[in-house]
């Protein structure tokens, strides 16, 4: 098939790359000239496991190529796949801008396609109604009477982890495909036949709020986990040991996904979905109490966290941060709890300096350097280099993720786990 990709950040980007190395063609649309020359170079935008490699034997094969705009790039396509993002609106509300800008631009280009019918799936996280209260109208005003003839609108769901996206793509826990009937859509069987998980047909508002329900429970269980971890940290209690015997019981207790105490939940999906939530159950008059404490008590365990990094060191001390992003190996720092803690440290006049192979303060782009500069201003001066990391003097090393595996330091070294509390 010929799919068109709207959107190349973490989720196009990985789709894009996971649908070329099964032969299909994919042409890929973002209005970030930076970004698409770095593709149609051989440069994967993002840092994350097998995606750079995936991307080079693609051009290779002549099966991927970036473009900023779509043009008429729609001619010929068999699918549409929108990817664009949804950030958090001041309100808490998913800002639908991108979604009505890419929809347009869709339903303007139709107009220049012959009259065969075009699957258009939207992958990003929308309220759910999005499709049919903004999206079918979109299509609607520009196609006239003719768009359910020309436009099939699917709504398929990610579920993608970063880190692990490559996996996940090709070994999702499920596949949601939500259409104006619950029927099934034949582009989406072709681009699906390879892979192996549960299929669900639904309408679009079921497919719809399946990404609310599945982050809002991972925000659940990580708060949870998080408050037992600071009662057990206050009480003197292993909280390693508790998390042992709970996860034992996979019977009742679920699985030990999220359940670990540890660090807050950050990253570009859970704190953004459960905002969303939120402002859905106000809007609808629905009492969502526990929801509604998710962010708090993520926020206090942040403060915890840095009060249980500073604990002991003296005003000035030398700390280094193992580990800048929200997941080791990767270079998404929105909403990364790790930024904060870097902040504060910095707020409460610590010496600061940030090792993370992953991050480079000039390969930044949108949302991300947005979120990391407007933060971490000084993010530049604080990044320093392996060799530095392995032979200056800290008073305190501090690993948030993965990323002190990557370093050799002498066993004198304070090195304090942050990412999971003992």
């Amino acid at each position: 098939m010929k799919i068109v990709i709207l959107g190349l950040g973490y989720v196009g980007f990985t789709a894009g790359c996971c649908i070329a190395s099964e032969g299909h063609t994919v042409i890929g649309i973002d209005p970030n000239r930076k970004k698409v020359d770095a593709i149609n170079a051989g440069t994967a935008p993002i840092v994350e496991p097998k995606v750079q490699d995936m991307l080079q034997a693609a051009l290779r094969d002549g099966l991927f190529a970036a473009d900023t705009a779509i043009g008429d790039h729609l001619s010929g396509a068999d699918l549409a796949i929108v990817c664009v993002g949804t950030p958090s609106a001041p309100d808490g509300a998913h800002d639908m801008r991108y979604i009505a800008d890419v929809s347009v631009q869709i339903a303007d280009a139709m107009k220049r396609r012959p009259d065969s019918k075009l699957t258009v799936a939207y992958r990003s996280t929308i309220r759910p109604g999005t499709i049919e209260e903004l999206i079918q109208p979109i299509f609607a005003a520009a196609l006239g009477a003719d768009s359910p003839d020309r436009v099939a609108l699917v709504y398929n769901p990610e579920f993608l982890r970063e880190g692990s996206a490559v996996q996940d793509y090709f070994e999702p826990p499920k596949i949601v495909i939500g259409t104006s009937d619950g029927k099934p859509n034949k582009a989406m069987q072709s681009l699906n036949q390879n892979i192996d998980a549960p299929t669900f047909l639904v309408g679009f508002r079921e497919a719809e709020i399946t990404k609310f329900v599945d982050n809002t429970w991972h925000a659940v269980k990580v708060a949870f986990a998080n408050e037992i971890g600071r009662v057990c940290l206050n009480a003197g209690i292993s909280a390693q040991k508790v998390h042992e015997i709970f996860v034992s019981d996979t019977k009742l207790n679920i699985s030990p996904y999220y359940t670990r105490p540890g660090g807050a939940f950050g990253g570009s999906c859970l704190p953004k979905d459960v905002r969303a939530l939120q402002h859905i159950g106000a809007d609808i008059g629905a009492n969502l109490h526990l929801v509604d404490s998710l962010i708090r008590s993520n926020e206090a365990h942040k403060h915890a966290l840095f009060e249980y990094a500073a604990g002991g060191l003296p005003a000035g001390a030398r700390i280094l941060i193992a580990g800048l992003a929200f997941k080791a190996g990767t270079d998404d720092l929105r909403e990364s709890p790790n930024v904060d803690l870097a902040r504060k440290l910095l707020a409460a006049g610590f010496t600061v300096e940030i090792f993370d192979p992953a991050i480079e303060a000039d390969m930044l782009i949108g949302a991300n350097l947005g979120y990391a500069y407007s933060r971490l201003p000084t993010l530049e001066r604080l990044l320093i280099a392996k060799a530095d990391a392995e032979t200056r003097s800290y008073d305190r090393v501090l690993a948030t993720n993965a990323t002190i595996k990557l370093l050799n330091l002498p066993d004198s070294l304070s090195i304090l786990d942050i990412g999971t509390l003992k």
